[in-house]
């Protein structure tokens, strides 16, 4: 099948070809639809994708899979543990920037079974400017509903159900999916506000914290219980008026003391209005949860008096942002996100210190209980750990980690007793010692168990020396750690117009490294596919990133939805290396790196070469370098072949001498990329 070259042809190419694509898929020939653009396959009427779907896979299994009181087993689902997520080929889906979960299966069929992982950003309703990381309750995000789908299929009309179809759709057509585990929540979510003791507490008053005792918390449930009786529960429930017991999850279950609070779950204005209600008696008095932290030393609060640092809201409420008290080079304070409490303070927390021999048990087991509850709920096959380089003891990581050691850790565990494939990908950049934690990343990774690890590749200009040895560190901690740091493409963090340099060139040798690596994991995020060239900022609705939350004034403002980005070239490049992994990464699947130029430490030497250590098959050699050319390219031949066979290059076609001793190319044109065949 042709191609096409131009941003117009692929658009025309769809309207034109779109049968003949689609039977490539329904036929088995193709395990994407090619050429479907993935702006293109989000507006795919949800007739049309039934209609493919049920041609490939069976009107048995789709309607199967339609029905969310049943269960399509998981791909992974005959593994005996949580290692195939170390050589996983992942994308990331912040579901605001295509409106719903259904149109992730949409967009699904744009992905290659080489990249056969999704990993859904957080599905949780949303807070302070919406960010989706700052969780204000346990319910699934309804911004996410897809009417569409509700009007096709009237059994699908919550979006707990549709979560589900969309979960058992996408491991129909064979991928995993995985949910973000986040240990912290809105400032004053749900969660805090109905369950005050299993956080941390202080109180303000101007430019002062008068208080941040370890027990604060009692005072905030004593003046929830005021508030109660000053303005009456939502809905007529008889409840207990001793906070002992009305903040008590056996005596008296949180589902009650939420609909007291703020009333049914499907009244989302009036909760909304409830809990902003009971913001304004306690912020009235000065009580704020206390904010999450970055890096060390994580702990010791300000107030920061500056004038910038003030914000007043809708309501009138004028808040303050917080320091460190003594901050240290990657310290940060985010002032709308409260970190749950996970152990008890030393001397009634008067010097800001923790208890770690004291784990608050209840809160562990609540937090991971909840997070158990959504595994089994839509049979997610693994979790991203929100800031999983956060590693608060000075010392660092322990000998011996136990249970408690780690709140992800303890949440995998878990999960782990009844879904033992359920994989841990944490969310740490493998920062020098003591940079972005206390002591070593790479033991507290292997001290939480993590599966894989996100890595920083995405944060370097591809070529520079900086990205070239950290790629030779990471492919070494690949051998010698117990998880797997992972090739990141992008991220929907980076995805930003602070970080447009990092993606001038080279994107294609990205996919190229992340799918043909098969020992390695990598991650892209989506819009990556179509993502312009950024010489200069473009408008905010071209970023990802700025949809992670919603604001409509300053400069992270968005006023529409996100816009694709029109890269053509980019796209066919990607759609020609999807093409080229259909035919050879069965054959070089979970086979380990056998280098034969290998990344350079210091990063000076840009060319790699590598086949594979098991069998070897394919020879794949990039020129990192993407300013420069390289020539008279030579490396030992440790496979008995006499000839090698052009699958592909990025360039013109080389000549490439073989024999038993050694290979050799004469030039490698500046970003070049090239695969061969073993000929014996």
């Amino acid at each position: 099948m042709h191609i096409p070259d131009t941003y117009d042809e692929f658009s025309h190419f769809w309207a034109n070809h779109q049968q003949e694509a689609i039977l490539a898929y329904t036929s088995q020939k193709d395990s994407f639809i090619v050429g479907l653009l993935p702006e293109q396959s989000v507006a795919m009427p949800a007739i049309q994708l039934f209609y493919i779907l049920e041609k490939r896979f069976g009107q048995t299994a789709l309607y199967q899979a339609l029905n969310p009181d049943f269960t399509v087993p998981s791909p992974v689902a005959h593994q005996k543990d949580t290692s195939w997520i170390k050589t996983v080929n992942m994308v990331g889906i912040n579901v605001r920037t295509i409106s719903s979960f259904f149109n992730v299966v949409k967009y699904s069929l744009t992905l290659p079974t080489s990249q056969s992982s999704i990993h859904l950003l957080p599905i949780w309703e949303c807070g302070v400017v919406a960010s989706l990381y700052g969780m204000a309750s346990w319910n699934i995000n309804p911004e996410f509903y897809d009417e569409e789908l509700a009007r096709a299929f009237p059994h699908l009309n919550t979006v707990e159900k549709q979560l589900k179809v969309v979960c058992n759709l996408l491991h129909l057509t064979g991928k995993t999916v995985g949910m973000d585990v986040i240990p912290h929540t809105d400032r004053y979510s749900e969660i805090a506000l109905a369950n005050p003791h299993f956080f941390e507490w202080l109180q303000r008053k101007e430019f002062e914290i008068i208080n941040h005792d370890a027990n604060l918390h009692e005072k905030v449930q004593e003046r929830i219980l005021v508030f109660l009786q000053q303005f009456g529960a939502v809905v007529d429930i008889e409840y207990p008026k001793e906070p002992e017991v009305f903040f008590n999850n056996q005596l008296f279950p949180e589902e009650k003391r939420l609909q007291v609070l703020f009333g049914e779950k499907s009244y989302l204005w009036v909760r909304n209005k409830k809990r902003n209600q009971l913001i304004s008696f306690l912020f009235n008095e000065g009580y704020e949860p206390v904010p999450a932290t970055m890096a060390p030393p994580y702990r010791g609060l300000a107030v920061d008096k500056r004038e910038e640092a003030k914000t007043i809201d809708e309501d009138g409420r004028v808040w303050r942002d917080y320091t460190i008290s003594k901050p240290e080079a990657m310290s940060r304070v985010f002032g709308p996100l409260a970190r749950f409490k996970l152990y008890e303070s030393l001397d009634n927390n008067q010097h800001w210190e923790i208890d770690f021999s004291s784990p608050r048990k209840e809160v562990w087991e609540y937090t991971a209980a909840k997070y158990l509850g959504f595994a089994q709920q839509y049979n997610f096959d693994f979790m991203r750990g929100d800031m999983s380089h956060v590693q608060l003891r000075k010392e660092g990581t322990p000998a011996n980690p136990d249970e408690y050691y780690d709140i992800h850790k303890y949440i995998k565990g878990i999960i782990c007793r009844t879904k033992p494939t359920f994989s841990y990908f944490a969310e740490s950049f493998l920062a020098p010692p003591n940079t972005m934690a206390y002591g070593v990343e790479e033991e507290h990774l292997e001290g939480s168990d993590a599966d894989s690890t996100l890595g920083d590749l995405q944060s370097m200009t591809l070529g520079s020396e900086t990205f070239v040895s950290a790629f030779a560190r990471y492919h070494s901690l690949l051998k010698t750690c117990t998880f797997a740091p992972n090739f990141t493409i992008i991220t929907a963090d980076k995805d930003d117009p602070r970080f447009d340099e990092f993606y001038l060139r080279g994107n294609e040798i990205r996919m190229f490294m992340g799918l043909f690596l098969s020992d390695m994991p990598s991650y892209m995020s989506l819009g990556f596919e179509q993502r312009d060239v950024h010489f200069s900022p473009a408008p905010n609705e071209h970023y990802t990133k700025l949809y992670v939350f919603q604001l409509t004034e300053g400069p992270k403002a968005t006023h529409s939805k996100y816009q694709w980005g029109k890269n053509a070239e980019l796209f066919k490049g990607l759609t020609t290396l999807r093409k080229i992994s259909e035919e050879i990464c069965s054959a070089i699947a979970k086979q380990s790196t056998q280098w034969l130029i290998a990344p350079d430490f210091t990063g000076k030497n840009k060319v790699i070469a590598w086949t594979q250590s098991e069998h070897p098959q394919y020879l794949f050699i990039v020129n990192l370098d993407t300013e420069h050319e390289s020539e008279e390219i030579s490396f030992k031949n440790i496979v008995e072949a006499k000839h090698l066979e052009h699958i592909f290059t990025s360039n013109k076609k080389k000549d490439i001498t073989c024999n038993t001793e050694n290979i050799q190319i004469n030039l490698l044109e500046k970003g070049e990329y090239s695969i061969y065949r073993y000929q014996f």
